[in-house]
């Protein structure tokens, strides 16, 4: 498995170059962005949830449902409002699931800063030890230049040992870049297998993290469906007849309709009942004029009325 481990794909031949470390803390920073994403993704999916059931809550209780209904259609909408106020209450509950979900992700992001800083620091001091053992390198090879030997020291015999000398301190100073050479490489290594760990343990926590939610929300739904079978139950149960018959039963004004309207002619003072199919009630204001009693020429009873003479006495 070298191929897939941090420690083994991350080295440069340069010893100066610190480019692999740079590589993996920029994928370490790039996931701990994505872990901050998803935090405040379910800190704002928490803030709607919480809203969206308390709006819910709201309705469900701002005014008594079916007050007007009867009978069955009245329990179907009774069966509703319970439904829809347990829906958002488990809205609510989901609201503070999310927001548990996102205090942990939040505290293992935390957790990884820290193990990444100390991994760092020990990497970086490593990195100052190496640069500083080959600074003395370079001066200590600078000293044991031939040339600048000979104008130091007029006698051969002791410049060829201030010479051996300088080449013996050289020599230490390759030992000792060597050393930290080797400290510093097992210090990459030490700080490769703790981003990989971090790395593994982030990948895990943040899959683990998303199938969760993805739960969380079927889960919701399937609850939700749940509640709103209960509400599709009891419609099933509701009847027309059924509730017609409660609301004439319970509501009836009686069942004795109007008497007919009496007929009764201005000069005749007997009062007969409307024939069927004749105007009655408010048909009265367009009933025709009453007709005008007939007379003959010789009837003592009547005059003409075009005579305007009152009633033969």
């Amino acid at each position: 498995m070298t191929g897939s481990l941090f420690k083994g794909n991350f080295w440069s031949s340069d010893i100066l170059s610190s480019i692999g470390y740079e590589t993996i803390i920029q994928h370490l920073n790039n996931g701990r962005k994505n872990c901050k994403e998803f935090e405040d993704f379910l800190k704002e999916r928490a803030s709607i949830e919480q809203k969206y059931g308390k709006d819910l809550l709201g309705l469900s209780r701002k005014k008594p449902c079916g007050q007007s209904e009867t009978n069955t259609l009245k329990r179907a909408l009774d069966v509703f409002k319970l439904q829809i106020d347990s829906v958002a209450q488990s809205h609510i509950q989901l609201a503070q699931t999310l927001r548990e979900e996102a205090r942990k992700m939040e505290e293992f992001r935390e957790k990884q800063k820290l193990q990444r800083k100390k991994a760092k620091k020990n990497y970086e001091q490593k990195c100052r030890d190496k640069d500083e053992a080959e600074q003395a390198v370079h001066r200590s090879a600078n000293v044991a230049n031939p040339k600048q030997q000979e104008k130091l020291f007029v006698k051969l015999a002791t410049s060829k040992t201030a010479v051996e000398d300088s080449d013996k301190a050289y020599m230490l100073h390759i030992n000792t870049l060597d050393k930290v050479r080797e400290e510093w490489q097992s210090e990459h290594i030490k700080a490769c297998e703790v981003f990989e760990t971090q790395e593994c343990e982030r990948i895990n926590f943040f899959r683990n993290a998303l199938w969760l939610h993805m739960n969380q929300l079927s889960q919701q739904c399937v609850t939700s469906d749940n509640m709103y079978e209960e509400v599709r139950k009891s419609l099933e149960m509701c009847s027309i007849e059924k509730d017609i018959e409660y609301f004439v039963n319970q509501r009836k004004t009686g069942q004795t309709p109007p008497a007919p309207i009496m007929y009764e002619n201005f000069y005749c003072p007997q009062k007969n009942a409307a024939p069927p199919g004749k105007a009655t009630g408010s048909d009265l204001a367009r009933r025709r004029p009453l007709p005008i009693p007939r007379s003959l020429p010789d009837d003592p009873d009547y005059s003409l009325p075009d005579n305007y003479s009152l009633i033969y006495q």
